[in-house]
């Protein structure tokens, strides 16, 4: 859904792709700091802390907001490339594990919660990976992509929810999966 809004988001995003591109540091770069940032989440969730879900959750969205940040600056520098692209995806993968492990080892939600959450959204961009390989686009097609899971997971968690914000991320990935899977099959060329 977010995915449908960046051309109406556009002139913001680039401007700030240029303001962190003129820093000189590569696109790759703040994908690791995107990374970075979800791995000190996660370990906030974990460690179980006082005001663990407001720190887990803002360092979540500090995470989200450097994810944004590395692809606008590979498009307004020109450095765009299959190597960044495969990072990104990697990174997000890595990201998102870390995140629902330490919800898990922090006590926030039913164990079997988590592993469904975990599993679905996995599930998620396996459809779209899947999908690719056979030349049909899937971004934006589904009502819980990645940056709409973390968005609920981030959201929900600062107000004290976390459960409720898992058992929301496996129904709006449950229904992206289905989605996914509709849009493929009605593409497919046989």
């Amino acid at each position: 859904m977010l995915n449908n809004l960046r051309d109406k988001l556009r002139p913001g995003l680039e401007k700030i792709g240029r303001g962190f591109a003129s820093t000189g540091l590569s696109p790759n770069f703040w994908t690791s700091v995107g990374l970075a940032f979800a791995l000190i989440s996660a370990i906030v969730y974990g460690l179980g802390i006082e005001y663990g879900l407001i720190f887990g959750g803002i360092l979540l969205l500090v995470s989200g907001f450097f994810d944004m940040v590395d692809g606008q600056v590979a498009r307004v520098t020109g450095k765009t490339s299959k190597k960044g692209s495969y990072l990104d995806s990697m990174f997000d993968k890595i990201a998102e594990v870390a995140i629902f492990l330490g919800i898990l080892v922090g006590g926030y939600a039913e164990p079997y919660l988590v592993m469904l959450a975990i599993t679905l959204s996995l599930l998620v961009s396996y459809a779209r990976a899947k999908s690719d390989a056979i030349n049909i686009k899937l971004q934006g097609i589904g009502i819980g992509e990645r940056a709409e899971r973390l968005l609920v997971i981030a959201f929900i968690g600062i107000i004290g929810y976390m459960e409720i914000a898992v058992i929301v991320v496996v129904i709006i990935a449950g229904i992206t999966l289905i989605q996914r899977m509709i849009v493929t099959a009605k593409n497919i060329q046989e």
